[in-house]
């Protein structure tokens, strides 16, 4: 709980940095934005640690291959950067570079996923027989 109100706090003075600089120097906003960023991310290692640990022990518990969980882990990370990274070029005024990010995530999550889908793609085809 904590952490929410850290990470929200640093987030805040951030963007009001930012807010203060992009007048000035454009360029330094977006590399204050970036190093914000960069924090929140050293600061949830370790939660994010804690919260992969859970998940596996999920996994185990469930009796389900790992394989199966796997893509589930990626796509949710490629995500959340394609989410940070996106609006970080949008802030940077750049939306076609947000777009190609985006695009990009898409596919990225799509091709992560082609193990779970082939999977289910032979789980329906064993039934059928």
């Amino acid at each position: 709980m904590e952490q929410v109100f850290q990470v929200t706090g640093l987030c805040v003075v951030g963007a009001l940095l930012a807010l203060v600089l992009k007048k000035g120097s454009p360029e330094l906003a977006l590399l204050l934005a970036l190093a914000a960023v960069a924090a929140v991310l050293l600061f949830l290692a370790e939660a994010l640690g804690e919260l992969l640990d859970f998940l596996r022990e999920v996994g185990a518990a469930s009796g389900l291959s790992e394989d199966l969980f796997i893509p589930l882990y990626k796509t949710a990370g490629i995500a959340l950067v394609v989410k940070a990274g996106g609006s970080l070029c949008r802030d940077a005024g750049e939306s076609a570079l947000a777009s190609a990010v985006e695009t990009a995530g898409t596919v990225c999550a799509l091709l992560v996923s082609l193990p779970l889908l082939r999977a289910v793609l032979a789980l329906l085809l064993e039934l059928t027989r």
